[in-house]
Order: structure tokens, then sequence, then C-alpha cells
């Protein structure tokens, strides 16, 4: 006989690299799950690498819906219980103009909790922010930030335009929007803003986050990589994002970040472990001007009752077995 569900939750974004692997975590914790995809004009996606997840025949749905449409959000969260929406303009190689990125990530977002609102049934939202949304501002690098810390969008705008930049200060304005909409609106929004995400993947491209902390081992020489950067194992993002699903009574923002890594560790792991991949000395990477992003403190979700599992080196070693796996090493 078939195990109960333990209710039907919808995910946007799910062909992702952290919405692929909260759709992984929740149908092995039992939920029935509808995955949002954006859907191409041209080619149809292959998701049959979310399609071929153990439950997924029984319980996981795969539906269209595009950010820039709004209104197609809302048969995937007809009848849920709960929305993760991770799903998020990410342009980092094509630069479209800030402004353009933020409006249809607010619009997009805003769309969505209007549906959440209409549909009767959902009883909380998790928004999947970023921990570009609070280490951004003219205060020291060295200072730990929680969760009373924004990054100062006109900060943000000062540096040189990027798509990373404009992504932090897309994430910084939709963060906003959807805290003040549930606050405005009474629907129970909660927000989780994960570090630099490292590990395995079920997504078909190589995530940006691994290449970064492993360019050196893909050979690639020049890449835009970190002296220092809190870091968190992908599995405790999604099991994070599911423990304020579950909690009783989760309160705005949670910070989820397990470590702080600087390119020395990673470093000091890969040459013992992993000898063939050729490491660019230190004082190379120093000469390159590479960012070091702050701290975060996860004291909120770690107060709450939430644990981490997964340390600094297993990140490394998981993210490493798996591009080994996939013909990436």
């Amino acid at each position: 006989m078939a195990e109960e569900s333990k209710g039907r939750v919808c995910v946007t974004g799910g062909t992702g690299f952290i919405g692929s692997w909260i759709i992984k975590t929740l149908l092995e914790y039992g939920y029935s799950v509808n995955a949002t995809v954006r859907s191409h004009p041209e080619h149809k996606k292959d998701v049959s690498f979310l399609t071929n997840l153990p439950g997924a025949s029984q319980k996981l749905q795969i539906m269209n819906a595009d950010l820039n449409n709004p209104e197609t959000f809302k048969d995937a969260i007809e009848g849920c219980m709960g929305v993760f929406h991770v799903a998020s303009p990410m342009d980092f190689e094509k630069n479209e103009p800030e402004e353009i990125i933020t409006k249809r990530a607010i619009d997009g977002a805003l769309g969505i909790l209007k549906a959440c609102l209409t549909s009767k049934t959902v009883k909380r939202v998790i928004y999947t922010s970023s921990a570009s949304a609070c280490s951004f501002n003219s205060k020291e690098v060295d200072e730990v930030k929680d969760e009373c810390a924004w990054s100062d969008v006109d900060y943000l705008r000062s540096f040189k335009k990027s798509g990373f930049w404009n992504y932090a200060i897309s994430k910084t304005l939709t963060e906003k929007a959807v805290l003040e909409f549930g606050e405005r609106n009474g629907l129970d929004v909660v927000t989780l803003l994960p570090t630099f995400v490292v590990g395995p993947f079920i997504c078909p491209n190589l995530p940006d986050s691994i290449l970064s902390t492993l360019y050196f081992a893909f050979g690639e020489k020049e890449t835009t990589g970190y002296l220092q950067t809190p870091m968190v194992h992908v599995d405790d993002v999604a099991r994070a994002h599911i423990f304020l699903l579950e909690h009783p009574n989760p309160k705005g923002r949670y910070n989820c970040s397990a470590c702080m890594a600087t390119l020395e560790k990673v470093f000091q792991v890969l040459s013992v472990k992993y000898p063939q991949f050729q490491a660019p000395s230190i004082d190379s990477l120093r000469e390159r001007n590479h960012p070091k992003f702050p701290d975060l403190s996860s004291m909120k979700l770690r107060e709450a009752g939430f644990e981490f599992k997964h340390g600094f080196e297993e990140m490394l070693e998981d993210a490493i077995a798996c591009c080994k796996e996939k013909g990436y090493l």
C-alpha cells in the first residue's frame, strides 16, 4: 500500500541546483510535489533527472510556469499547503539591465504570493533569498552579519556593473517585497538566505558556485573566485527549507551558513586529497583582487532547532565526486 503523502507543496525553479535538490528531499520525506519549470518555445526541457527520482512517478508533477507571466503559477499552487519560491532570474552572462531583472523578480514573486492568497490552501511560503541580500554594505567585511543586516542597494550600484551585482540587488529588493507583502496581507512568508552552496547536484548543468570553488580543477585560469566566503552544503540548504515549512512558528529571515571557507582552506584540503589538481598560489590570487565576503551567523536557525549535517571537507568531496561521476572532471 502506498504511503500517505505528508501534503502537497509547490517548488518553483525546479530544474535549478537548489530547487531540484529540494524536490529530491521532499520526495524522500514523503511530500507530493508540484514542480514548476520554465518552458522554452524552441526546445522542450529534459526533466528526466527529476521524473526519475525515487517516488517521482507517484508524487511529482512537472508544470510549466514563467516569472515573466506570474499567472502561469496558479495551477501549480492550487491545492498546495506550502510553496517554496526558489526560481530567480539569473542572467550573469547577458547582463540585462538591473531594473529589468529586478522588476521580473519582484513581479514574479508577488504574483506567486497573490496566487497563494487566492488558493485558500497555502499555509506558508518559503522564499529562497541569498546571502547577497544581507552581505553588502560599506561596513567592514570582517563583521559577522545576522538577519538584521540588509545589503545597501546604493552601495551595490556603486560597483562596476556585472551580472552578480545585478543579481544581488534583485535578491535584496525582492526579499524586502515578499516580506512586506506577507506582513500586509496576513500571509505567512519566511525567507531563507543560503550562502555559497556546494556539494553534489542532480541538475544537468554545472552550478556556478561549484565552478567558482573548484575552478582550477576544471583548468579555468580566470574566473570570479573569492578569497573568503561562507559556505553551506546543498543538502543542508534543502533540509533547512523543509525545516522552516514544518516549524510551528518561524518568523522573518533565516541565514543558512555552515562555515567560513577561505581559498587557503580549499587548497589545503584539495592538495592533500586531490594532488592532481594544480592549485594556483595564494599570492597570485590576492593579486587578482578576488572579493572577500563577510561571514553570516546562522544562530537564529540553529536556535530554532535546525542542525547542519555536513562540514567543509564533505562539501568539497561530494562536489568533486559528483563532478567526476558526471564527466566534468
